[in-house]
């Protein structure tokens, strides 16, 4: 398992490899750790800025030959967001670096977890937790979806939706407190007393009776933490009470 001494080298070696390259203009470190919030255990994050016209993915690409010659790197996604294109890694040692480049001209902290290294960056809104709107209607349909899924005997899909219903119950429970909502950041910081409820919504084997049972747990958790959407919650209430019923084949 990798060491903060090994996370620190790899740090210094993606710097390095920015403080060469005249594409990259801008850095900064992103994450727990831009907050000194980190631990033993924390992944590296890194974020640049490119000069504008230079192709991101170039540098990239540039960028991940090294790392991989360097250090047997493995690079498993991409993903983009916005102007922006993150590559994540897993390196020796199981330790996972995300590295994110981004044009110039669109360079800047996105959450509070930004501390610039070197160059300049430019104010951005910070990104937003997912509106209680879509959180709620998106369980809803998760919901729907579970109950089919145990009346066309299809369990292990039926599990999955379950537990996807719950996860977006505690983010509904995390936006009311004001506790991370995104990825389950803030799952681990809610009150004592909400732990308590959801711990009937996990699924405890895949049969009917108990995928129904946790479906139903779920579905009360759900409601009991639509608090920014009562309008919402009261009109479709019934409906989801419903999916609890025997239904004639």
């Amino acid at each position: 398992m990798f060491s903060v001494k090994d996370r620190d080298r790899i740090r210094d070696r993606v710097l390095e490899l920015a403080a060469s390259d005249p594409r990259v203009v801008s850095g900064a470190l992103v994450g727990s750790l831009a907050l000194d919030q980190g631990d033993r255990w924390s992944d590296l994050d890194l974020t640049f800025a490119v000069i504008d016209g230079v192709p991101v993915l170039e540098v990239l690409d540039d960028w991940t030959r090294s790392l991989v010659a360097e250090f047997d790197a493995i690079h498993l996604f991409d993903m983009p967001s916005g102007a922006s294109l993150y590559r994540v890694f897993l390196f020796p040692g199981c330790l996972q670096v995300d590295l994110s480049f981004t044009p110039a001209s669109a360079f800047g902290a996105t959450s509070p977890r930004f501390k610039l290294l070197f160059g300049h960056s430019v104010d951005k809104p910070y990104l937003q937790p997912p509106p209680a709107e879509y959180l709620f209607g998106d369980a809803v349909h998760l919901a729907l979806r579970a109950r089919f899924c145990l009346e066309r005997g299809r369990p292990w899909q039926a599990e999955y939706l379950i537990s996807w219903l719950r996860d977006n119950a505690l983010s509904l429970a995390c936006r009311r407190r004001g506790l991370p909502a995104r990825y389950g950041r803030g799952f681990d910081e809610l009150p004592a007393d909400v732990h308590a409820a959801f711990e009937d919504t996990l699924v405890r084997s895949l049969e009917p009776d108990e995928l129904q049972r946790a479906l139903g747990r779920a579905i009360a958790g759900l409601l009991r933490e639509a608090g920014e959407v009562p309008a919402l919650a009261a009109k479709v209430e019934p409906h989801l009470r419903e999916l609890l019923l025997p239904w004639d084949a």
